[in-house]
């Protein structure tokens, strides 16, 4: 496996949550693809409500990789939990935002049932995957912002 990124924590000043509160993602077996993400609070969803979690978590990424977000499996599969963009997409470049890249992920329960995370609790999911660009591509543009920011 070819090591290519590393999860560091956000200033406590631009996540709001405490860094006793954040807890760096890790894999669950030696086989998983994906790193779990974990509520650095309790929360509670009912069908049709939605949450901004401050993961208080960036991703030092090497260029020409990229971190996609999705949803835990089996909260998708019992609760439809949703991530409200699909798919996170967090790219090399984001680590160097003014808002020091935080990873911010927007959650909606599309389910019947109330679903209930414990403070420490998987959530969400995040796998490194390599990405390709167009012989053509002539991009020079360098991220100024957080979240949202390239607006192209």
């Amino acid at each position: 496996m070819k090591r290519m990124a590393e999860f560091q924590k956000v200033s406590e000043n631009i996540s709001g949550v405490r860094h006793e509160d954040v807890i760096l993602p890790t894999r669950a077996t030696s086989g998983s693809a994906g790193y779990d993400f974990r509520a650095p609070f309790e929360f509670t969803l009912s069908p049709g409500d939605s949450i901004t979690i401050p993961t208080g978590i960036r991703a030092k990424t090497e260029e020409g990789w990229v971190l996609m977000l999705f949803p835990r499996s089996g909260l998708g599969f019992k609760y439809r939990l949703t991530l409200d963009n699909t798919v996170g997409v967090i790219d090399s470049d984001y680590y160097n935002s003014e808002n020091e890249g935080h990873i911010m992920v927007k959650l909606t329960n599309l389910g019947g049932r109330i679903l209930s995370v414990a403070k420490g609790g998987a959530f969400c999911q995040g796998v490194f995957l390599p990405y390709g660009i167009t012989y053509d591509d002539v991009s020079e543009e360098r991220r100024d912002g957080g979240f949202g920011s390239t607006d192209v």
